[in-house]
């Protein structure tokens, strides 16, 4: 799906096709500063009868994509996504886009469709499907991942516009939810639907305040609590030789000896890369890089893994 609610278009996935390694692409847009979407995307005209009632999407084994699993970079950040399909919850905002995405290519190299039950995740695993529960009402639908994005401060999953508008925020523009990632060959309830009808899609306004509701049944085998489905690190660096970045983690070891037990070495891709973390949020993550940028000759980037 291209990403957000029309937040921004950027290289290597979000909004964008399939990641193409060494391209870089200039972000088209700029964030929406009210929350809804950007400028001339939203609805569209004449969109096709009976949307709310679209089916959703239908969970199936699926092979991942090639290359839009790859870890990429936006805006200085890099991304790990999900090397396979496994448990995972999450609660935070979403939003959706609309018209000025429809027909271009996501990640999947799929076009994007606004009027089907798909969503754009910055590292669940494409493809793949997960539940998103409007936590409001207690509203859910089941969405197909197919895209990168958002990467815009504060937004969790970026929406088709039919799956925004099922949920009952698509004149709102975000809401507030909660994502959990449904397995292959796992039992899926049928998605539970509000007693409320929805509001026509209109111009967006500032999401109005919500009122929290228990979190949505969880399945038998035990998930990730919201707040550990995501975690941020720190990147010092990334290497094609395994030797020069256990060189690096000495050096940090011996320089910084409060890191000795968080620092890591990964095979990620086709380089070895040297991982601090876990941290328990950005600004955590943010300031134990700071400390080693002011020491040594190294800009390290926050992950998300």
């Amino acid at each position: 799906m291209k990403p957000l609610l029309a937040f921004v278009v950027l290289a290597l996935s979000a909004c964008a096709a399939a990641p193409i390694p060494g391209e870089q692409r200039q972000p088209e847009v700029q964030p929406s500063r009210s929350g809804g979407y950007y400028k001339d995307d939203g609805p569209g005209e004449g969109p096709p009868a009976n949307l709310d009632q679209v089916a959703d999407a239908q969970p199936k084994a699926e092979p991942l994509h090639r290359y839009a699993n790859r870890p990429y970079q936006v805006f200085g950040r890099e991304y790990v996504p999900l090397a396979f399909v496994q448990p995972y919850r999450q609660r935070g905002t979403a939003s959706w886009y609309g018209k000025k995405f429809h027909g271009q290519r996501t990640a999947s190299g799929e076009p994007y469709d606004m009027y089907a039950m798909t969503a754009a995740h910055p590292t669940l695993p494409i493809p793949s499907y997960a539940r998103v529960t409007r936590v409001a009402t207690g509203r859910s639908v089941i969405v197909r991942i197919n895209d990168r994005g958002p990467f815009h401060q504060g937004r969790m999953i970026d929406l088709s516009y039919a799956a925004a508008l099922k949920l009952g925020f698509a004149h709102l523009g975000s809401a507030e939810v909660e994502l959990e990632s449904i397995e292959p060959g796992q039992a899926v309830t049928p998605t539970q639907q509000a007693a409320t009808t929805t509001p026509p899609a209109a111009a967006a306004t500032p999401p109005g305040a919500t009122t929290t509701l228990p979190a949505a049944a969880t399945t038998e085998q035990a998930l990730p609590a919201p707040e550990q489905a995501v975690a941020v690190y720190v990147q010092v660096g990334a290497f094609s030789s395994r030797a020069n970045a256990e060189n690096l983690r000495s050096r940090l070891e011996d320089e910084f000896g409060w890191l000795k037990d968080t620092v890591q070495v990964l095979a990620i891709g086709n380089l070895w890369r040297l991982h601090l973390g876990p941290y328990r949020t950005q600004d955590d993550a943010r300031s134990v890089a700071e400390r080693i940028e002011s020491q040594l000759s190294i800009k390290p980037l926050l992950v998300v893994r």
